[in-house]
């Protein structure tokens, strides 16, 4: 755009002088008919009579020739103007569009679309690279869809980690009890220590396996869930898979009906609730059902589960933080975790169609609504 700018100011220059120039030379020009010295009175009469229709008639042609020279002048000034201006358009500010638009596509954003104009010579070039645009578009959300959906694979398997490696701890826990209490021998103290050793890298593995869940959930926009219709029973054969985690009492049987839920998601939450509630209540855990339309909107009806234990809950003013992420309890200084089992229970309840609650009933209650189809 400088050099555009400093091109009009040398043309108009030029041109205002070209233009003083010529009006100064139309001005100044004289007739010059020669020595008179020679000529009669009656010749002198005459060659002055001639002179003056001379002269009068050069300054008359003056005068055109100025009015014409203006004329002139200004249609090519205005033209050499109009002349710029149709090249700027048609051969500059393409280019300058184009050198804005790869500034724009460097900052990586490609939802600016170029336009195309054409008649200038340089639409169908310009036509290639906005498609280039499209395409890199394109492949940046498909490498943005595959990383998310690569994290979510990771979080999701090391979430479901979890549970094997806390039943692996607990066998080596009940093993160990066991060769404890019996007679000491080569062979069980051979036994003990290797169970030793087992436990102590499980329990490596299970803070990798946090630590992959932790970085890897924190990067999640959206957790995916796919709500299906399945049988209530399911529900309970989830809590009878986690009974490795302690001694869990079923107060009644589930109500038989069809309910939406993502069975993964669903046995992921009550993992979670279970775990929390043995890790920091280790009392037995009660489990009721029931029917409720109370968490409902529109009439809609739940089954309602209650999950209950009898420790000592968490403080009341705690209660509305610790379903946040991140968020750990004041009781749980000593014990290992991120403070994401009970947000990842509200979130997938909440993305089922249902919802969770919590609350201190003579321990820490938690209760799960999941909405019947």
């Amino acid at each position: 755009m400088k050099q555009i700018k400093n091109a009009l100011i040398a043309y108009t220059v030029i041109m205002l002088a070209v233009f003083a120039v010529l009006v100064t030379i139309v001005r100044n020009y004289s007739f010059n008919m020669g020595t008179v010295d020679a000529y009669s009175d009656e010749e002198l009469r005459i060659y002055k009579t001639i002179r003056d229709n001379i002269v009068a008639s050069i300054d008359a042609g003056r005068a055109e020739i100025l009015k014409w020279l203006c004329i002139v002048w200004l249609v090519l000034f205005i033209g050499g103007y109009l002349l710029f201006y149709l090249f700027y358009r048609t051969q500059i500010r393409p280019i300058r569009e184009l050198e804005a638009f790869a500034t724009e596509i460097s900052k990586g954003n490609l939802d600016i679309a170029l336009p195309i104009r054409h008649g200038n010579g340089s639409d169908s070039f310009v036509e290639s690279f906005d498609m280039m645009r499209e395409e890199l578009k394109i492949a940046k959300e498909r490498e943005m869809a595959a990383e998310k959906a690569k994290r979510e694979m990771v979080a999701e398997l090391s979430h479901d980690l979890k549970t094997p490696v806390a039943t692996i701890k607990a066998t080596c826990e009940v093993l160990e009890m066991i060769w404890q209490n019996s007679p000491r021998t080569e062979q069980t103290d051979s036994i003990m220590e290797k169970l030793g050793c087992i436990s102590a890298k499980i329990e490596t593995i299970n803070k990798l396996v946090e630590n992959v869940l932790h970085a890897n959930i924190d990067d999640l926009e959206e957790v995916r869930v796919d709500v299906t219709e399945c049988e209530s029973g399911r529900i309970r054969g989830f809590f009878e898979g986690v009974r490795d985690y302690g001694n869990i009492i079923f107060d009644n049987d589930i109500p038989e009906c069809l309910v939406y839920m993502d069975k993964l998601r669903m046995e992921q939450v009550i993992d979670n609730v279970v775990g929390n509630s043995f890790k920091y209540a280790g009392t037995d855990i009660h489990v009721a059902f029931g029917l409720s339309g109370i968490a409902a909107a529109g009439g809609r009806e739940f089954v309602e589960i209650t999950v209950k234990d009898s420790g000592p809950g968490v403080p009341e003013e705690e209660l509305p933080l610790i379903v946040g992420k991140y968020y750990r309890g004041s009781n749980s200084a000593e014990k290992a975790g991120y403070g994401l089992g009970l947000y990842l229970v509200k979130t997938y309840m909440e993305k089922q169609g249902g919802g969770m609650e919590c609350y201190n009933d003579n321990g820490f209650t938690v209760k799960l609504y999941v909405r019947k189809v």
